[in-house]
Formats: C-alpha cells, structure tokens, sequence
C-alpha cells in the first residue's frame, strides 16, 4: 500500500508532537513493507526554495516540501481554504500515485487538498490533533483566556480571536493593541460584525475580513465531510468535533511512544527534587504560571528544569527570565530526539500547566512511559491520562496557588513523587498504533466515497 501522508511542516526544521506523529507513522510503515511518502510545507517567512516544491529524505523517509513563499496567504480564507494551491496539490498526488491519503494537519495544504484528493477518487482519512477544523486560532481558547466551546452562531467569539491575535502581532498600532484587550475583543467583533452588513462596508476590506472568519467553520466542515474515517487520540478531541458538527466516523486510536521502559533510579535522600517542563515557550503553554509557583517554594529543596525553544516569543522568554531571576531555575534550551530518554533521567516530575486543551500531547505520554510522574492541568486531553496519586497530579487550570499547594505537597515529601515511579507506565509502541492505523486505511479503501 503507498500512503501519503500530509503534514503542514517536517523534520529536521520543525520536530514538535505531530511532526512526530507523522515520522513515527512513516517509518512504522515503511519497515512493515508499506511504501510511505510525507507531503510537508514551508512556512511564508521561513527560508525558502528557487522552485515551488522540493524533495529531500529523512532518515529515508521521502518528503515532498511545498514552499508556501510562492503562494503566500492572500486572505484570511487562504489559511483554510487555498484556492492557488490546488494545482500543486493535484500535481504531487498524480506524481505520487497514493493509495490513501491520510491528512495529520491541514495548515499550509488548506482543506483544498480535501476536494483534491476526493476529484482523484483518492481514500483520505485525517488525525485530529486540535481543533483546526471549526475553531480559528486552533486553541479552543477565547479571547478572554477562558477555554471556548466552538464558534457561536455569528462566529463574533472567533472574530474576537482576530482582533486579538492581530492587535498582538508584530507592527500592530496602537488601537490594535489597545482592542486586543480582553475588555474590549469581543465589543470590537460585534461592532466589525454589524459594519460588514452597512452599505458602503460590505464590498470593502472588513467584510472580507468577517465573512471569511464567519464561513470558515461551514467550509470546513463541508470539505471535511469528504473523508472516509477520522482518527482522534482522546475521548475529549472527539466529543468536541461531534458537538461541533463533524458527521464522519471517529475512532479513538491512542499515541503510540517507543522509549526505553526501564525502571526510574531513585535519587540521593539528600538531592533536591527536581521539577521539568519539556516544550514550546508560549503563553497557552504556561510556563509563566509554573515559575510563578516554583518561586513560592522553599529556597534549596527543589529546582526547574525548562527545556524547549527561547526564541519562540522573545518577548514571552524575557518575562520568563526576569520572573525567574535569583530562582534555581535552569533554562536549558531544545535538544535532540534521541536525547530525551537522558532528559527525564534527569527530572522526577513533569509539570505541564497548559492554559489550552493540550490533546494527548506526546511529552506526557514519554513521561508516563518513562515512569515519571506528572502534574497537569485539569484540561480535557491530558486528565484522562492521569489517575491522580498513581502516575501523577492534577491542578487547576491557570491557578499558581493550587499549583503551589501540589508542588509543596510532593517537596515535603520526595518519596510521595519517588513511589510513584513504579506505578507509572504507559506501555503502547508506536508499531502497535500504526497497525491500528493501517486497519483504517483498509477500511477506507472499501468504503463508499
């Protein structure tokens, strides 16, 4: 069977949760005979290539890579939905002849790729790996920073999220920055809602700017109807897209991990306990509120380890540093796949205070895999993982005193956090996820298009 599978970017530049997902499905696949092809994409921005796509291979995995700076996102509909794209995307499925196309992001493929895919008479299945598909800023989160349900009726609580995310963005004047406030986002969308439809607004830049924001869930879930079975990795991705009109077949297929399962090493009576966070640097990952907390602890009885990437908001990153100042907090910057295993040798328990609904993120499951501990946020996707006081703690969401009160709990006793290295496991491998995934693929190929 030749699959593609289509990624909106790949190894060896971009190396987060579904790029993984992607590498480990391909290389399960082609050591189990199958023939498998990554479709990926440049950013607009990035470093680009002379010709429109390019090809290279990744620890022999075949990639195709589209470079986007030749079409660049015109319109806020070209983030979804990309036209100009079409003849590419119909250019390297003829070339690539795929069996099934099976679809792990959307971003930069657009849900053109969809109608494409479905004009070749070529099965597409899809891993849901956020909520892309009917939510604007992928977060479930509102503009207010209190996590959402779904866009509403006139889509005002998604145009909300543009007037933040634009009044955020870099070279935003001083009125876009002052609308981005929490205060006045959501007046700023009903107002931009109610001009679009005046005379003399309708034709113009703002209306554009709202019809494509308020068709973007129906266009969506148009296309995405065209797909023969959707894959979600939590009970919670799936109940959100059903609530939010999704008709197609979802099968929950857990994240598969391959790590080293060997038992944890207790560490010196006298060692500190030692605290990681492992990921991107950004605020909907609440690194802010995990160094809030730490700072409350005891002085000498525990450190924080923070890995991941200090360039990703530089602005973010200085906050950080300056909350962490006189802390025994380590910066300790991103390393290399491989390396990860030594990562969590070198922590006893990982804190992931996600603002946003994280979904079956892959450094929980290495955690949990490498039998150490955790404490999340109490946010859908990551508490079905956690049996609280077996493999770990919940806190609540965006709350730094009930953090704290978790944190100290374990600092005043070490050996609550060390038992728990023996009670936490996550034992599913990637090639066991990947043959429930070909079970998929077989079953679309018999399925009515």
């Amino acid at each position: 069977m030749r699959i593609a599978l289509f990624v909106h970017c790949f190894f060896p530049d971009h190396f987060y949760g579904t790029e993984t997902y992607t590498f480990d499905l391909a290389r399960n696949l082609l050591e189990m005979g199958h023939e498998a092809v990554v479709v990926s994409a440049i950013f607009p921005g990035e470093r680009g290539t002379e010709q429109i796509t390019s090809y290279y291979e990744f620890q022999g995995i075949p990639v195709h890579c589209i470079d986007k700076n030749h079409k660049p996102n015109i319109r806020i509909k070209d983030t979804y939905y990309q036209p100009a794209n079409r003849d590419v995307l119909r250019a390297l499925l003829i070339r690539i002849k795929p069996d099934v196309v099976h679809v792990t992001h959307l971003i930069n493929h657009t849900a053109v790729l969809l109608e494409v895919a479905r004009e070749l008479a070529i099965p597409t299945v899809a891993t849901l790996t956020d909520f892309f598909g009917f939510c604007y800023n992928n977060k479930l989160e509102a503009a207010d920073g209190s996590l959402c349900r779904g866009p509403n009726r006139r889509r005002t609580n998604c145009l909300s999220c543009h007037v933040k995310a634009s009044g955020n963005s870099y070279g935003a004047g001083r009125l876009s920055r002052l609308l981005a406030k929490p205060a006045w986002c959501l007046f700023t969308a009903h107002v931009m809602y109610a001009l679009q439809r005046v005379p003399g607004y309708r034709t113009g830049a703002l209306a554009g700017t709202v019809q494509d924001i308020a068709r973007r869930p129906d266009i969506l879930a148009e296309c995405y109807a065209s797909y023969r079975a959707v894959i979600a990795p939590t009970h919670f991705l799936r109940d959100a897209y059903i609530a939010n009109g999704l008709q197609v077949p979802i099968r929950n297929i857990r994240f598969g991990i391959d790590f080293p399962r060997g038992p944890k090493a207790i560490p010196p009576a006298d060692a500190p306990l030692r605290f990681g966070f492992i990921g991107q640097i950004a605020p909907h990952k609440g690194t802010d509120i995990l160094i809030d907390a730490f700072r409350q602890l005891p002085s000498g009885s525990c450190e924080l380890h923070i890995f991941g990437p200090d360039d990703q908001d530089p602005s973010f990153m200085a906050e950080l540093r300056l909350k962490a100042a006189g802390c025994a907090v380590q910066f300790r910057g991103t390393f290399p796949k491989d390396y990860l295993p030594v990562v969590f040798d070198e922590i006893d328990v990982l804190v992931i205070p996600s603002r946003w609904y994280e979904n079956s993120p892959l450094v929980l499951l290495n955690a949990l895999a490498s039998h150490t501990p955790v404490i999340v946020s109490d946010v859908a996707g990551m508490t079905e993982f956690v049996d609280e006081g077996v493999n770990g703690y919940v806190f609540d969401r965006g709350n730094v005193q009930d953090l704290i009160k978790v944190m100290q709990s374990i600092v005043d006793c070490p050996d609550k956090a060390h038992a728990l290295f023996a009670s936490t496991h996550y034992q599913k491998t990637t090639a066991a996820m990947t043959r429930e995934v070909l079970e998929i693929y077989e079953a679309s190929m018999t399925a009515e298009g």
